[in-house]
C-alpha cells in the first residue's frame, strides 16, 4: 500500500516537526523560565510534536 517514497516522505515531515517544535521548545522555556533545566525543554519539544500528530489525526479523521 505504501511505497519507499512515502515512507522518506514521512520521515521527512517528522524530521521538520521534531527541528520547529525543539526551536520552538527552546525559544518558550529560555523566555519564560530561564532558569529551568534542559529536561523541561525536552519534554515540551516532545509535548509540542506528539501534539501536531494528534491534531492531524483528529483533521484527517473528522466525521462529517
Amino acid at each position: 500500500m505504501y511505497s519507499e517514497g512515502d515512507d522518506v516522505h514521512r520521515f521527512t515531515i517528522f524530521l521538520i516537526r521534531a527541528l520547529l517544535g525543539a526551536m520552538f521548545a527552546v525559544l518558550l522555556v529560555r523566555m519564560f523560565y530561564p532558569q529551568k533545566p534542559v529536561g523541561y525543554t525536552i519534554g515540551l519539544a516532545a509535548f509540542m510534536v506528539g501534539m501536531a500528530y494528534y491534531f492531524e489525526y483528529i483533521r484527517k479523521n473528522k466525521s462529517g
